[in-house]
């Protein structure tokens, strides 16, 4: 037997691929599915099986392309409800793949379908769990995404996930090995490990969600500084159950290269959103006026969701050159399947053409220093919340990039203003969506609060919440 976690950095996702005696199944697979496809050749074994924890919200799988591609079904846990056929498990039947079996264990509460497969090895011996978002590692997964197709409170969902870790999870053997389908960054719980696998034993000891006293007290827990679900979060959710169009049909589609004079006619055309995924080191010097930069080398997908929203928002992209197919394959595991086209030969062309070219008003921290006024300056820190209560520049106002769309009302576009993040990364995304918006009232700072914690200026870990930013 083979387990292999194959793990996604910027979703923060994990797939799985096992291997039994000439069999494999697949569980909780991405979208673009040649990756598995090249490991069941290599491999030399037949795909029985296609596992989904459950209708994921943060992502959309690959199984549907998979089943396509090989034959092999897709399984979902009770209460499911696909619009492609599927086998809907009942709780705790049993699938065999070559030597090993998977039992299904309905582990309702994140989602009501939401299911754990229990892996037992050749030897009869319970080895694994794939626990999907029931359990993470350091967490357990947000009961509030199914609210509205449960007709139930986030309370309500938090108790059944409570019954369900208690009477299939908790009863298990300490040695067993949990395989969850998120880490560290991912939106689908609040509080997780930046390990990937881990044992049930060693949960038990310290995810603060098994060791509450009682289910009132679970209830309160998880529920306690949940933040909104990301917009996309929803469109997600039905392009799992309902369907989509194959990747290969949309990578097809996507990758149409476009003159700089075509570019521009498109985008004035079609009300295209321009999303430019180049560095914010290279972004600021020079752009096509009213992109929005989200770096690829980043949390890319999950920001393009968070900010974006709308997964039928047309697209059109600037990338650095040869990265075109890998931004059409990270926006289409997110859902935004509707690009347009690239600007060929990327923003060189752009410049070489003579068109019109915006940039950003960025400094070094060091400037910032020499710039900033105690008690005078305004300063707008875009990071968690939780990063600016630890410590932050005194006085700033804090404004998450996350609810950018709600707090830019509060702007005042007379009054200039300082803005940074923790690297440079998430205020650069700011600083794109403030001038596509018509604001030029800011100076960014380049390397954000770890570059300005190097240098005098005044800082604090005291939370002042009625902070707002007068217009």
């Amino acid at each position: 037997m083979k387990i292999e976690q194959i793990y996604t950095g910027c979703l923060a996702q994990g797939a799985y691929y096992i291997v039994s005696k000439g069999e494999a199944f697949i569980i909780d697979p991405l979208r673009e599915v040649e990756p598995y496809l090249d490991r069941l050749k290599q491999d030399q074994v037949t795909l029985k099986y296609i596992f989904e924890t459950h209708f994921h919200a943060d992502f959309v799988s690959g199984h549907l392309d998979l089943s396509k591609k090989t034959g092999a079904p897709i399984v979902y846990g009770p209460l499911a409800k696909t619009e492609f056929e599927s086998i809907i498990a009942e709780d705790n039947q049993v699938f065999e793949i070559g030597d090993v079996k998977v039992k299904v264990l309905h582990t309702p509460g994140h989602t009501m379908e939401s299911t754990t497969f229990l892996l037992i090895d050749e030897h009869g011996k319970e080895t694994a769990i794939f626990s999907g978002d029931t359990l993470f590692l350091g967490d357990v997964g947000r009961p509030d995404l199914a609210q509205k197709a449960a007709d139930m409170t986030q309370e309500q969902l938090a108790g059944m996930l409570y019954d369900s870790l208690m009477n299939k999870i908790m009863p298990l053997s300490d040695e067993i090995t949990v395989y969850p389908a998120h880490g560290a960054g991912s939106a689908c719980g609040k509080n997780m490990m930046k390990e990937t696998v881990d044992t049930l034993g060693n949960q038990k000891k310290m995810n603060y969600a098994l060791n509450q006293p009682n289910k009132e007290a679970f209830i309160a827990a998880v529920t306690d500084g949940l933040l909104p679900p990301p917009a996309y979060f929803g469109a997600n959710v039905a392009m799992n159950k309902k369907g989509y169009s194959s990747f290969e049909e949309v990578k097809t589609r996507s990758l149409n290269p476009l003159t700089p004079e075509a570019f521009e006619l498109l985008a004035e055309s079609s009300g295209a959103l321009i999303l430019d995924t180049r560095e914010s080191s290279v972004f600021y010097k020079g752009f096509v006026p009213q992109s929005v930069n989200i770096g690829i080398k980043g949390d890319f997908a999950p920001w393009v969701g968070a900010l974006i929203g709308d997964v039928k928002q047309e697209i059109l992209l600037v990338t650095d050159q040869g990265l075109e197919e890998e931004v059409i394959t990270r926006l289409s595991r997110v859902g935004f399947d509707h690009v347009l086209g690239y600007l060929n030969g990327g923003f060189a062309a752009w410049t070489a053409s003579g068109k019109e070219v915006d940039t950003v008003n960025r400094i070094s921290a060091a400037e910032f220093a020499q710039q900033f006024k105690s008690g005078e300056s305004m300063v707008v820190d875009v990071r968690k919340e939780s990063e600016y209560e630890a410590e932050h520049v005194e006085d700033a106002y804090s404004k998450p990039l996350a609810y950018i769309n709600e707090w830019t009302k509060d702007i005042n576009p007379k009054d200039h203003f300082f803005m940074h993040c923790a690297g440079g990364y998430r205020s650069m995304i700011a600083a794109s969506i403030l001038q596509a918006r018509g604001y030029r009232n800011f100076t960014e700072v380049e390397g954000g609060f770890k570059s300005i914690a190097e240098t005098n200026v005044p800082r604090t870990d005291f939370v002042c919440q009625s902070k707002v930013l007068k217009s």
